[in-house]
């Protein structure tokens, strides 16, 4: 069974590209399911179940979702092998652009889109920048002009990893997309794995429930601005 890790800013088209991608693997009988990582609630699990995908869920509520994602992978990968899956492929919330969801030795996919802006690549931390597959959608609504500057963007960022255009409405980019994924590694346990980054940290007095406002409060790790000058 091959592993794809699949990250992204909200709103993206992640759960778009996923389903078509599948849609285009199930035609060479490649049997596929998802699990969903996100925060608070989550929808995209009714458009997985009218495609007929198998599907998982984890809402991490008031846990960084790197930290929940990463203490529940080797279940989700147990489920997939339980499934005889031939693929497992994550879908992480992705709602801080410091999230580092991707592991070594698996094949890592970010996807942005086109209205982001053309400054968002720089604005992105791991999930982009160690990425092995960029995939840039709604490409349709932008001209050809700022396709070429965001894709420039991208690579600027991330030279190495390999681009794919992609509509998440008519699926075109799926091909292509599908025939890198074979790219990863068959795998049998994460045991001993590591992730390609470090996962956003923090252990303070807000993270364990304090709310006030005050110097007084902020005990343990945080990080203050400089106002002087």
């Amino acid at each position: 069974m091959r592993l794809v890790t699949v990250s992204g800013p909200p709103s993206s088209g992640k759960t778009s590209v996923i389903i078509k991608t599948i849609e285009a693997l199930r035609e060479e009988k490649t049997k596929c399911g998802v699990v969903k990582f996100d925060c608070l609630s989550a929808q995209d699990q009714i458009l997985y179940h009218t495609k007929d995908i198998p599907i998982k869920t984890g809402l991490s509520g008031n846990l960084c979702p790197d930290h929940f994602y990463v203490s529940n992978i080797e279940a989700a990968l147990e489920w997939a092998q339980g499934e005889q899956f031939d693929y497992l492929i994550t879908e992480s919330a992705g709602l801080c652009n410091r999230c580092s969801p991707h592991i070594k030795n698996i094949l890592a996919v970010c996807v942005i889109d086109n209205l982001s802006g053309v400054n968002t690549p720089k604005k992105i931390g791991p999930m982009l920048k160690l990425a092995d597959i960029v995939v840039i959608t709604k490409g349709d609504i932008v001209s050809q002009a700022e396709r070429e500057v965001f894709a420039f963007r991208v690579r600027q960022v991330n030279p190495r990893a390999k681009i794919i255009q992609f509509n998440g409405v008519t699926g075109q980019g799926s091909f292509y997309l599908k025939k890198a994924l074979p790219e990863t590694d068959e795998i049998g346990s994460l045991r001993g794995s590591t992730l390609r980054f470090t996962m956003p940290g923090a252990l303070c007095s807000y993270c364990l429930g304090e709310k006030a406002i005050g110097e007084d409060k902020q005990i343990g790790v945080s990080k203050l601005m400089e106002f002087d000058g």
